[in-house]
């Protein structure tokens, strides 16, 4: 049963505590990834028998393949997928940067160059749950961000087959190359290129333990968007809340993962209470009832705050991955959210609305990291190249300042390089 807390009983550990993740074994990661550095498909192919429990003959996914999963999957579903596509490009198309020249100072120009990253390799998860909305949130982005290569990885099942709905998902995002491949050894194979698989310049998406340490490791070699830890979500709601959609909100991220932590904070005793009964009562009737409960009976959290006022500090604290705002002013309260991931304004945007179809991006940063990261995004797939440009005439103006800096950090070598064009020009 989901735990009901006081604020002005409990530690700040005791609050906290929902945002740690499984680490997992650095020791077997490094292995992986080493094994797939030396050895290439042999490894990747040996591992997915391994952990996958399917011999591939080749990691590619074939045309075939593609056009009979998207035969495979109900044509509503894939009108489903091409309107939350819609949304999702049009949010991401608002986040494009552009270039700026300043030329403010007599002969001197210094601006800034959007450029797109060339190579970016997108895993999307597979394992208990297949997540076709995934695709879409990666790769649109990309599209956007006008990368040149984008290649997709994702774990096959026993039979060696992609889910269905992941490859047509695919294709309604533009996405043509796809390999057959999960967990370290996708990321190593990513990272460092094999026969088969093209070498990327960064590696987005999220997966399990596994996939975060291999993305931990290959920082340096690849750039990564973010580690990403197990789901959660935190509701603020007062007393006027429905304590059916609040419980059906909670279980929403508690059957993602037995970590996943689901944590309500309102300013209700019996909200609480209610709440706390109603989670039973649904759990009883969810397909991912096993999951969801240990999720909720080990990391499920009701906090029973002095006021909302009280319940935005603690959010802010925790810094939670999903934020739901059930309030009758949630954009009275937006303004004092500073640590989020993803914000859910009002009782009627549940969380799931934002996972699938709203436009914002759902991956997003957990374990806390809203405190200093954001949200899956365009920026994520571009570089932003500086130049400056001096006349003659512009440099010999700001030179002796320039060597006066340089010489109070003391290096002489800079002052010169500063000074050395106008050598002939001193008395």
């Amino acid at each position: 049963m989901i735990r009901i807390l006081y604020a002005d009983r409990e530690t700040r550990e005791s609050i906290f505590g929902i945002g740690e993740q499984a680490a997992a074994s650095r020791e077997a990661v490094a292995a992986i990834l080493a094994r797939v550095r030396d050895e290439g498909d042999a490894a990747v192919l040996d591992l997915t028998h391994r952990y996958d429990g399917c011999r591939l003959d080749a990691l590619a996914v074939s045309p075939r393949e593609m056009e009979e999963a998207l035969a495979a999957v109900p044509p509503e579903f894939v009108a489903v997928m091409q309107a939350a596509a819609r949304n999702i490009r049009a949010y991401h198309e608002r986040q494009v940067r552009h270039g700026f020249l300043l030329d403010d100072r007599p002969g001197v120009t210094c601006g800034q160059r959007i450029v797109p990253i060339e190579r970016v390799g997108l895993y999307v998860p597979g394992g208990t749950a297949a997540y076709p909305s995934s695709v879409l949130m990666n790769a649109i982005p990309a599209q956007i961000a006008g990368c040149p290569l984008i290649v997709m990885a994702t774990p096959p099942g026993p039979d060696g087959r992609i889910n269905a709905g992941i490859l047509a998902a695919a294709q309604v995002a533009g996405v043509t190359e796809v390999y057959k491949m999960g967990g370290a050894q996708a990321v190593a194979a990513l990272a460092y290129g094999t026969r088969s698989v093209p070498q990327v310049d960064k590696i987005v998406g999220p997966g399990n333990a596994w996939v975060a340490e291999a993305k931990r490791q290959v920082y340096g070699q690849v750039g990564i968007d973010m580690i990403a830890g197990p789901s959660e979500i935190l509701i603020i709601a007062d007393a006027a809340s429905d304590p059916r959609h609040v419980a059906a909100d909670l279980l929403s991220q508690a059957e993602h993962d037995r970590l996943a932590a689901a944590v309500l904070v309102t300013d209700s005793e019996a909200l609480a209470q209610a709440v706390q009964q109603e989670v039973e009562r649904q759990l009883d009737t969810l397909p991912r009832q096993e999951i969801a409960r240990a999720s909720i009976d080990s990391r499920g959290k009701i906090i029973v705050a002095k006021n909302i006022e009280e319940a935005v500090d603690i959010a802010n604290r925790i810094a939670p991955e999903h934020l739901e705002l059930c309030v009758d002013a949630p954009f009275d309260l937006l303004p004092r959210i500073v640590n989020a991931g993803s914000v859910f304004l009002g009782r009627w945007c549940p969380e799931a609305m934002g996972d699938y179809f709203a436009g914002p991006n759902h991956t997003l940063p957990t374990s806390g990291t809203a405190r200093f990261s954001s949200a899956l995004s365009v920026d994520d797939f571009i570089k932003k190249i500086q130049f400056s440009y001096y006349t003659r005439e512009a440099l010999r103006r700001e030179k002796d300042q320039v060597a006066l800096f340089a010489r109070r950090e003391g290096l002489e070598a800079h002052a010169r390089s500063a000074l050395s064009r106008f050598e002939e020009e001193q008395p």
